[in-house]
Formats: structure tokens, C-alpha cells, sequence
């Protein structure tokens, strides 16, 4: 029985792109009903409590996409969006106006297609857009890592040229499913966190001869990083941590620690604080169970495994992570938010050094697969829309 919640080159490819739907299958986005847990006992982020039955933000209906996936912000307020189908588009702050800035052929099934989008570091000079998504090749799929270059088209508009692909997971196998695909940098810029997810194949997980299951960390243009920890135990030269299942979120926090979200099993979502070196369990470990009811033993001390800071059973199914910067909500600032698909909601996790508790969870009424902080401090949302519309909504101070 489980227990409820404890806070516990590659040469350049064609144009081919796109990411993960969130479509109900077994191991993927929708395990769960849209429940969670209690918050567990621990800090709380002080703040001024809303009037009764009112939520501490407006919420505005910004644009539709379909199917979207990912979003990020370019320095002049606009944004770029990707979408299952293999378009990744460049829209105003407003949401009114919008191009389509690359068009790329993904392999679309299941939870594949065009996922994460971040700019470089650099990208005031260097004009580089890093991005993941899903394709076919030998011996069946997986996730690739590409980049190109935002630049004017000569007819007033956008482009995304100079595209290649930079590293592809290890082996490409069968299935639809756990892809994974999150980007992010690190604070000073000099490398890259790449997540792959375990494509629903459990084992890779612990497999020192691939990248599935696994947190990356590389260079810029895609190389094994130097001083990767697991190198020296016959783990691939890419390789920052293991034990993972799908990881759907990734990002750092102001003093520099990387937190990562994943999706368990049936039950046994997880907040992970990424250290070096260091297993994670999946699927020796974990407070979920097999989809069949089977058990798997849950993360105990002793048990080699580094354990979740929380999770949740039943599943939230959690996309997309982001580290609150901004003023608009100061009561919020250094906490993670997380978009809930199963869940179809807004998660919000206090963060307190290492340690994490589960903060407010509001209801959006649609499975949200991105959470963004926009340059005024609004919190952005991407509905999941699975094979249809997806609303992009901005969250402000009421």
C-alpha cells in the first residue's frame, strides 16, 4: 500500500520537429484522476490570503494555439510557441499577431512532436534558439536536442535558420511515449541540461550504457560536458543523474540549485532537487505503483536511492516547471510552479533551500502543460489541448 504524499555534430537533420501531447496511455500523462494530496507539513510562503472563494490572480485569455507545448520569451516582450505538429511560431506580447518561424517534420505520435523551446545565454548576440523534439530513425525513436538561429527574412519578418541537430538520445527504441525533452542552462551559461525520459521501458533507467532516464548535462553545441560525475563508473560521458522516469520540468533556482519534476507511475509524482552523481530509483524506487496494481518498494532511507523533496499520489501528472523571479507576486518569490495535466491545474511548491513543501493548488479547468514567467512578473500558462486548441492564459495580480 501506498501511502499518501510526504514532503519527503550530429549532421544537420532536415527540418524535423515537435513533442509530447499528453494523450491517456498507459505510463504517460493521464494516470490519475484530478486529485492531490493534502500539502504536507513544512514552510509555507508568506502571503496575504484572498478574499473567500477568490483566486490571487486575473486571469486573461492571451491567444489559441494548436496543441501547444512550450513557450518562451524573447528580450522584446514576444514570445515563441511550439506545437505538436511540428511548427514552432513567433507572436506578439499580445498575443494578436503571430508567424510561423520554422516549420519541421516530427514524428507526432503518441506524446511526440516539437517540445522545449529556450533562447541562449547569448541570444542578444547570437541569435540561438535551442529546442527538442521526437523522430524516427534506426532502431525506432527518440528525443533530439537542435538549435538554430532567430533572424530577419528580408520581407520584414522572422525566421529560424541555420537549424542542427546537436545530440540525440541513446539507443532510439520503440513505443510513443516518455520522451521527456526539457532544456535548461546553467546560471553562468557554460552548459546545458537535457532531460531524457525512460520511453516507458523502466530499465534504461538504470542502464549505464544510454541516455534514456537519464539528466544531461552538455556543452553548448551538444558535447558531454567536462567533469560529468558518472563517466569514470562506465556511465555515457553525458550523464549528470540517473533513476529518472519523465521528466517534464527543469529549471534552477536563484542560488543556483537545479530542481526537476518528473512523472511517476500510479501515484508517485515527484519535485527532485538534481544533485550530481546521484540515482534516483526509477524503477527500483518509487511511491507510486505499476499501473497493474503491482508494488514498487517506496523510497526509504538506506535505500541508495536519493528520494523525492515531494510527491503526490494520487497524480497530478505535473508539466512544465518554473522558478518565480518577478515582482508582480513578491509573496511568491524562489517558489516553483508547475502545470498539472491529469490535475488540470496550477501548482505552486514553496522552496526553502533544499527543502520543498506543497504550496496552493488552484484549478485552471484544462490540463496545462507549460508554466512561464513573463517580463513584468505575470505567470504564463499553455493549456495542453492534446490534439486540438490549447489557450495561452496570463495569470496577474487581481
Amino acid at each position: 500500500m501506498k501511502s499518501n504524499g510526504r514532503v519527503s555534430l550530429l549532421a544537420a537533420l532536415p527540418f524535423a520537429l515537435l513533442a509530447c501531447s499528453g494523450n491517456a496511455a498507459p505510463g504517460g500523462d493521464t494516470a490519475a484522476p484530478p486529485v492531490v494530496d493534502a500539502p504536507a507539513p513544512g514552510p509555507s510562503a508568506p502571503a496575504t490570503p484572498p478574499p473567500a472563494g477568490a483566486e490571487p490572480f486575473v486571469k486573461t485569455v492571451v491567444a489559441d494555439f494548436d496543441a501547444p507545448w512550450a513557450m518562451t520569451f524573447l528580450p522584446d516582450g514576444r514570445m515563441l510557441v511550439t506545437e505538436k505538429d511540428g511548427r514552432m511560431l513567433l507572436v506578439s506580447a499580445d498575443g494578436r499577431s503571430r508567424s510561423t518561424v520554422a516549420t519541421v517534420t516530427v514524428d507526432s505520435a503518441g506524446q511526440g512532436g516539437l517540445m522545449d523551446v529556450v533562447l541562449a545565454p547569448d541570444f542578444a548576440q547570437s541569435r540561438r534558439v535551442y529546442f527538442s523534439y521526437s523522430a524516427a530513425g534506426e532502431g525506432g525513436k527518440g528525443v533530439i536536442l537542435a538549435r538554430g538561429r532567430l533572424r530577419p527574412d528580408g520581407a520584414g519578418g522572422d525566421r529560424l535558420g541555420e537549424i542542427e541537430a546537436i545530440f540525440r538520445a541513446r539507443p532510439f527504441v520503440a513505443g510513443d511515449g516518455h520522451y521527456s525533452g526539457r532544456i535548461a542552462f546553467s546560471p553562468d551559461g557554460q552548459y546545458l541540461f537535457f532531460t531524457n525520459g525512460e520511453r516507458q521501458k523502466f530499465t534504461p533507467a538504470q542502464d549505464k550504457g544510454g541516455t534514456l532516464g537519464k539528466v544531461l548535462r552538455l556543452t553548448p553545441d551538444g558535447r558531454p560536458a567536462p567533469g560529468n560525475p558518472l563517466a569514470a563508473q562506465g556511465f555515457q560521458p553525458e550523464v549528470w543523474s540517473y533513476g529518472h522516469r519523465n521528466l517534464l520540468g527543469l529549471a534552477f533556482d536563484a542560488q543556483g540549485r537545479l530542481w526537476e519534476q518528473e512523472m511517476g507511475p500510479k501515484g508517485g509524482d515527484e519535485i527532485n532537487l538534481i544533485q550530481p552523481g546521484r540515482n534516483y530509483g526509477w524503477p527500483n524506487a518509487s511511491n507510486g505503483s505499476h499501473y497493474d496494481g503491482r508494488d514498487i518498494p517506496d523510497h526509504r532511507a538506506g535505500d541508495g536511492y536519493e528520494a523525492p523533496k515531494v510527491w503526490w499520489n494520487p497524480s497530478i501528472s505535473p508539466s512544465g516547471l518554473m522558478i518565480y523571479s518577478g515582482a508582480m507576486f513578491p509573496e511568491w518569490r524562489g517558489d516553483a510552479f508547475v502545470g498539472g495535466l491529469s490535475s488540470q491545474a496550477l501548482l505552486r511548491i514553496h522552496l526553502s533551500g533544499e527543502q520543498a513543501g506543497k504550496g496552493d493548488q488552484w484549478d485552471m479547468g484544462a490540463r496545462i502543460r507549460e508554466v512561464e514567467q513573463g517580463p513584468d512578473g505575470a505567470i504564463w500558462l499553455l493549456e495542453d489541448g492534446g490534439d486540438s486548441q490549447g489557450r495561452l492564459i496570463r495569470l496577474s495580480r487581481g
